[in-house]
């Protein structure tokens, strides 16, 4: 029977999550799931009384829409996308809608939106945050692909959304991947928030001794500060959880971190597009350390480390942890949007970084209280070249060196490894140095592979090539930038 207003396919956590969210929003969803079973057991159960149709093939739940047809894919990112996009075609007409609401590649998404347009269809590749939680009750969502069709699923798609300040956290981010690419943009930065805050834990466990419960208090007093945020809240949660045998749980579970990719997602684009991401690098890398428990554990019969030195004022200490942890934060922030400004360029988005924020202010992982003050800082220069140049920033980050610089200093003194945070100062470092010893790279590669250089007494582009040896010719090899 006709009648629904979307379609959703794949009934795992975040899929089932989002159909009763839509549900809830007042719409009529039509569900199918790849193991009919699921959908009966969905149906029957959290479904059950629900304006929610349960389909067993894709042709089913194509004849339960309402046209344009809108349909939202919620399955493992690869190639069951693609084996769903090319069922839906064969059941699908022209002008109805395929909407891939998973972490896929943006890459993906650029692919999928040419290809699924040539075929007379509409697609959306957007990025939906905010875990089992979000999707239940309103996540961010950042929807890129079709521009025609926006207008047919923002009323579904802003109304499931998270609100912040009344506004929802969903908003049209641009075309083909621009969607997907924003939302690994957002979960680069929470590898990266999640790689501090650990960092910052190990600190106050190692160098200051604290226990479970009094990290939870100095985590909440963070919460309550600048450093408000969802993660500095669960964070405090999970450091006050008691096992069965009140003991902290947190130090019960193994320390090997997973991850699903998105992250090194994120690594291999500033690469590709030759952005600084190195605070986000250096959170992905830990993860890969981590998973090597076994060798880290035999390295650890071998080598020693320095006998800890607490610091002679520990409340101090903390207050510095502090706002140690909250520049790093910036600069995180700062290196993502260096990342989607420079794919903006590239790919020819015309993003809107004040709303890219806003739309991070609620419902996802990272949203934090200081995403309102990046909206402002965008919004009174939409042209910013770097997030700390905007003076709200610019003083974060002033007031915090002389604190940043103390905590740098006590975790390389005491052996407490602690590479997103120090990697973060020294981006600030080199940031504010007017000059770098890149001058001595270029000498170098010109000595051993003639790839010239230029002179800071000499017009910019003007390239030269010296014989260093006195036994090299004067050719020299092509200028370029890989």
């Amino acid at each position: 029977m006709a009648g629904a207003d979307i379609g959703l396919i794949g009934l795992a956590v975040m899929g089932e999550n989002l159909v009763l969210n839509m549900e809830s929003r007042g719409f009529q969803v039509a569900v199918y799931n790849r193991t009919v079973s699921r959908v009966d057991a969905f149906v029957q159960g959290r479904g059950a009384g629900k304006k929610i149709t349960g389909c067993r093939s894709v042709a089913e739940l194509a004849a339960a829409l309402e046209r344009p047809r809108k349909v939202m894919i919620m399955v493992k990112a690869g190639a069951a996308v693609d084996e769903t996009i090319q069922q839906l075609l064969g059941v699908l007409e022209k002008g109805d809608v395929i909407i891939d609401g998973g972490n896929s590649n943006y890459q993906d998404t650029i692919r999928r939106t040419a290809f699924v347009e040539s075929q007379g269809l509409l697609y959306i590749g957007t990025g939906v945050s905010g875990g089992e939680e979000g999707a239940l009750t309103g996540p961010s969502i950042m929807p890129g692909g079709s521009p025609a069709a926006w207008p047919l699923v923002r009323p579904i798609l802003q109304a499931i959304a998270a609100k912040a300040g009344g506004n929802p956290c969903c908003d049209w981010v641009g075309e083909n991947g621009a969607g997907h690419f924003v939302k690994m943009v957002h979960n680069g930065i929470e590898y990266g928030d999640m790689q501090l805050i650990a960092e910052t834990y190990d600190i106050m466990k190692k160098i200051l001794g604290f226990s479970h419960e009094k990290m939870g208090d100095v985590f909440e007093d963070w919460n309550a500060g600048d450093l408000d945020s969802y993660l500095t809240g669960i964070t405090r949660d999970i450091l006050r959880f008691k096992d069965e045998d009140g003991r902290p749980l947190a130090e019960k579970i193994l320390d090997t971190a997973g991850q699903k990719g998105t992250g090194k997602w994120t690594g291999m684009a500033a690469l590709e597009f030759g952005v600084p991401l190195t605070l986000i690098g250096e959170a992905v890398f830990s993860r890969c350390l981590s998973a090597a428990k076994a060798e880290r554990v035999r390295a650890g019969k071998i080598f020693s480390g320095p006998v800890i030195e607490k610091p002679a004022d520990e409340s101090a200490f903390t207050s510095d942890l502090g706002k140690a942890l909250y520049a790093a934060k910036v600069v995180s922030y700062a290196q993502g949007y260096l990342l989607m400004r420079e794919a903006a360029r590239e790919c020819k988005w015309n993003l809107n970084y004040g709303g890219i924020a806003l739309m991070w202010r609620g419902g996802c992982i990272i949203r934090s209280a200081f995403l309102g003050k990046i909206k402002e800082a965008f919004d009174k220069k939409p042209d910013l070249e770097n997030l700390l140049l905007d003076p709200f920033f610019t003083r974060v980050i002033e007031e915090a060196q002389e604190p940043w610089r103390r905590v740098a200093a006590s975790v390389v003194k005491n052996g407490v490894p602690a590479p997103a945070l120090l990697s973060a100062l020294a981006y600030f470092d080199g940031y504010r140095n007017e000059r770098l010893p890149a001058n001595l790279l270029q000498a170098q590669r010109d000595y051993f592979g003639a790839h010239t250089y230029e002179r800071v007494d000499k017009p910019k582009g003007e390239f030269f090539h010296t014989n260093w040896t006195g036994k090299g010719g004067v050719t020299s090899a092509s200028t370029y930038t890989a």
